[in-house]
């Protein structure tokens, strides 16, 4: 799926990546969202390569990289993920570039760009806006439909072994969930998603990731907006429009938390890469 792309293994830590990076120019990172790995990006990715070196790893814990043994949740924190992300990159010799993030990618991605703001140039968000205003928003309804924020976030081992009795069942759930169209996601892509959940440290850094959204990353983005700190970078926001899920304006949201923002949404499903991926390069290539 990813024709001409190198496999590397990268140690940043306490944790170690695993990604595929391929082509030329400049550096540009792409971070896959939950419940996916880098393969997440396989039908655009190629065609991003021809115009930057693009690297694509999974996040810690998931797919094929690895994280803590026996983690606490604030190693899946936004912020140590960010941190991860840092790591790579200057490992692989670019101490800033370009990032676009999906899902929990995004979040990963927003983050980095406050935290460390000389290490990105742009950074598109897809399909999210800040974890705070998720949570402050979620009424019954939202919580309905995004009940595994929920789930996921309850105490270890509940949501971990329940997922375990059928893990493919679970990923496909949510494919066919928040997918607009069914059969947009490639065979091959979800036989690599139900691989990756097979792994017990996988649902348990994933479950982690989750109960972080929760806790830890929540008192992150709190003493952002209380200190009125701001992504300065240029930010594009783009989100799957179709399925109706989204029932306010994301940019009027990104326009409180960034100092540049474009973007529109998508005729599909929360899957952009996957669902849309003309519409979703069109859209990055411009940007970038």
């Amino acid at each position: 799926m990813f024709p001409g792309f190198d496999e590397q293994r990268v140690d940043v830590g306490d944790a170690e990546l695993y990604l595929r990076r391929g082509g030329a120019g400049p550096p540009l990172v792409l971070l896959h969202g939950y419940p996916q790995t880098h393969v997440a990006w396989h039908k655009i990715a190629p065609r991003l390569a021809e115009e930057y070196t693009v690297v694509a790893p999974d996040l810690r814990g998931y797919g094929d990289s690895t994280g803590p043994g026996d983690p606490e949740t604030a190693d899946y924190a936004n912020r140590v993920m960010a941190e991860d992300v840092v790591a790579l990159m200057a490992e692989l010799g670019h101490e800033s570039f370009l990032l676009a993030g999906h899902d929990r990618g995004a979040r990963v991605g927003y983050r980095l760009a406050l935290d460390h703001p000389e290490r990105v140039r742009k950074v598109a968000l897809l399909d999210i806006v800040p974890t705070l205003e998720t949570a402050e928003m979620m009424d019954y309804g939202y919580a309905k439909a995004m009940y595994h924020w929920l789930f996921l976030a309850q105490p270890r081992p509940v949501p971990e072994r329940l997922i375990g009795n059928d893990p493919a069942f679970y990923v496909d759930h949510l494919v066919e969930s928040w997918a607009e169209r069914p059969g947009a996601l490639a065979d091959e892509a979800l036989a690599a998603y139900h691989r990756a959940f097979e792994r017990e440290s996988v649902r348990r850094a994933s479950c982690e990731d989750y109960r972080a959204g929760l806790s830890v990353d929540l008192d992150h983005d709190r003493a952002t907006r209380e200190a009125g700190d701001r992504i300065e970078c240029p930010l594009l926001a783009v989100w799957g429009g179709g399925s109706g899920t989204v029932s306010f304006d994301p940019l009027s949201v990104w326009v409180r938390w960034a100092s540049d923002v474009s973007g529109r949404g998508l005729d599909c499903g929360h899957f952009l890469m996957e669902e849309a991926p003309e519409e979703t390069l069109a859209e990055l290539l411009a940007f970038l």
